[in-house]
């Protein structure tokens, strides 16, 4: 806690990085903490077309170029949680799961979590036909029927996105029309894929272990009306009701409106000086990057001032952020490379990766288990583009032949300890798309130094003494997936009684169908507790404690 930052922007959305921007260009010491995945929500958008100056993108994309542009001006990013606010002095202390920050300015910037509705049946069937991103889940229901709950931007644009896969799509809006702009309801309205159902609600989904039937309700008439899937098949319910502000933590700090979202000024600022909010959090009309981004600028370029003054009554020493090329920033756990043409890594991946790999604290080995499959084939040519980056990272090849009992099933890729035992993590499957990064973090935190741990999770951590067999079924076009084996993995790496196993599910349908899945990531533990959803260290920490 010795160093001082002139800004701390607690969130990585469009709102947070769009303040990191404009207040590390003016030359501040500015830190985001960011508890999940750098983009915030935007980054399951598939498609964005009404960002200006930008004629087509993704939320992925879009946010990573931010993130880049804020690392040019000498932001620094760290993965921290967030847990409490000390606003009482001068210098104000941000406190996290990673230790306390001191600063000068605070810019909130915390976004919102998607909003569910408490119908009858939603909690039990959330990942076996009940999802909430259609990049994450759409093509689990290819074929299917699928509903989509909802009226707003979200709904409209995912409904149509989700007929890439679904044989149809079934919009339920409680209101007499679409809440969001007419360009984005009238996609959704023309598509010959698309029904929509106007002031319906839906009362309950139902099933066995699978989603079978949903009931739904005229709430002017009161008239109900049932869906049935065809026999022996399943279907999907997509909500996009909106989202909850994430400012339960500050209650009683910070003023905010009865539905929780953070009250600010014109320029951005809450009731007390030199804290500002930003983006979703905020009372606001329109929630969109657009809006977002101009909550950034404003709060940033407002704290200025304050933050200067502050540094002033102080008598602090004139500081200026640092400029550092990207490559020696902090390890990034939600860092996004870009394949390069016949080829899974880059060169400009492989420059990162050799300045990564040369500050492990020890050699780790990835070792290919392979048989005579096609995947085997290209696993070989994954560890081929992968040897030679550093002397700390070997990459072995095992045979069929070779096979023991411990190597369970093949092909896989195992991460080996200095030593050469198993630290046990393997990835079965090419970690591409966004598992290259939890696959990379994994080395990082098998070699160490390793993700950063609080004192209570490694504690904790430590006294896992029951084996826990960890699989985590993730698809490579999803988002949320990397910080959930990441997280298993930075535990796996402390602790020899837990294994993490990565599957790809498109390459396999048994594990799919065994455990019902229709959504990622999906946790399976020991075989037979089963989990949904995005997953911290200090989640599964609670799931393997209470086995």
């Amino acid at each position: 806690m010795d160093e001082l930052y002139d800004v701390v922007i607690v969130g990585a959305g469009p709102a947070g990085l769009s303040a990191a921007i404009y207040a590390a260009r003016a030359r501040f010491q500015v830190l985001v903490l960011e508890k999940e995945a750098i983009g915030g929500q935007i980054t399951i958008t598939s498609e964005i077309v009404n960002y200006p100056g930008i004629g087509k993108t993704d939320g992925k994309e879009l946010t990573e170029q931010m993130r880049k542009q804020a690392e040019a001006f000498g932001t620094k990013f760290k993965a921290a949680r967030v847990t409490d606010l000390d606003l009482s002095g001068d210098i104000r202390l941000v406190k996290t799961d990673k230790g306390d920050f001191q600063t000068l300015g605070i810019v909130l910037a915390l976004g919102a979590n998607p909003r569910s509705l408490g119908f009858a049946g939603e909690k039990e069937f959330k990942g076996r036909g009940v999802a909430y991103c259609a990049t994450c889940d759409g093509e689990f229901f290819t074929g299917m029927d699928v509903f989509v709950i909802g009226g707003g931007f979200a709904a409209a644009e995912e409904a149509v996105f989700l007929t890439k896969y679904a044989k149809k799509v079934t919009i339920i809006i409680r209101e007499e029309d679409f809440t969001c702009a007419g360009a984005v309801a009238d996609k959704a309205k023309n598509h010959e894929k698309i029904e929509i159902h106007y002031q319906t609600e839906i009362v309950e989904a139902a099933g066995d272990r699978m989603l079978r039937s949903a009931k739904f309700r005229n709430n002017q008439t009161g008239e109900e009306w049932k869906y049935e899937a065809p026999e022996g098949q399943s279907f999907g319910i997509f909500v996009f009701a909106g989202y909850v502000p994430d400012t339960e933590w500050i209650k009683g700090k910070l003023p905010l409106d009865d539905r929780g979202y953070l009250l600010t000024d014109r320029n951005q600022m809450t009731e007390t000086a030199g804290v500002f909010g930003a983006g979703d959090v905020c009372v606001k009309e329109l929630r969109q990057v657009v809006t977002a981004v101009s909550d950034g600028a404003v709060a940033a370029t407002s704290l200025e001032k304050y933050v200067s003054d502050m540094s002033q009554k102080l008598g602090l020493p004139q500081r200026e952020a640092v400029y550092e090329p990207t490559a020696s920033q902090e390890v990034r756990e939600e860092e996004t490379g870009t394949e390069s043409e016949g080829g899974l890594i880059s060169s400009e991946m492989k420059g990162q990766l050799k300045d990564l790999f040369g500050r492990f604290q020890s050699k780790v080995t990835v070792k290919a288990l392979l048989d005579k499959s096609s995947l085997s084939g290209q696993m070989e040519d994954f560890l081929k583009e992968l040897s030679g980056i550093s002397e700390q990272v070997e990459c072995l090849v095992s045979w069929e032949s070779e096979k023991t009992e411990a190597d369970e099933a093949l092909p896989a890729l195992a991460v080996l300890k200095e030593d050469g035992s198993e630290s046990g993590i393997r990835f079965y499957g090419i970690p591409g798309g966004h598992e290259f990064n939890s696959f990379v973090i994994g080395l990082y935190n098998v070699a160490g130094p390793g993700q950063a741990l609080s004192g209570s999770e490694q504690s904790r951590i430590e006294g896992i003494k029951k084996p826990a067999d960890i699989k985590v079924a993730v698809s490579l076009s999803c988002t949320m997936c990397p910080a959930t084996v990441m997280a298993a993995g930075r535990i796996a790496a402390e602790n020899d009684m837990v294994k993490v196993r990565t599957y790809d599910l498109a390459l396999y349908p048994d594990l799919k169908e065994r455990y019902q899945i229709m959504s990622v990531p999906c946790i399976i533990i020991n075989d037979e507790t089963v989990e949904f959803g995005k997953k911290s260290v200090e989640d599964f920490l609670s799931i393997l404690e209470a086995i």
